[in-house]
């Protein structure tokens, strides 16, 4: 997934994934639904690996919160 500042152009930037499709935790597989709450922290509803995926700013892997 990428995020786009407002205004900017080009590419974004990679915040979650980003990696092919996959099951290790810099990989998603199925994203369906996302929440980010008020410290810019992204979960992830990943449903083709049956979990959710917490992503914290900055980080380049995730963290299984749920199932998996």
């Amino acid at each position: 997934m990428k995020r786009w500042r407002k205004d900017e152009k080009g590419e974004g930037t990679v915040v979650t994934g980003g990696n092919k499709k996959g099951d290790k935790l810099n990989q998603l597989n199925g994203p369906t639904n996302i929440f980010i709450d008020q410290q810019a922290v992204i979960y992830v509803a990943d449903t083709a690996n049956n979990r959710v995926m917490k992503w914290t700013k900055g980080a380049k892997k995730g963290v299984v919160v749920a199932g998996g």
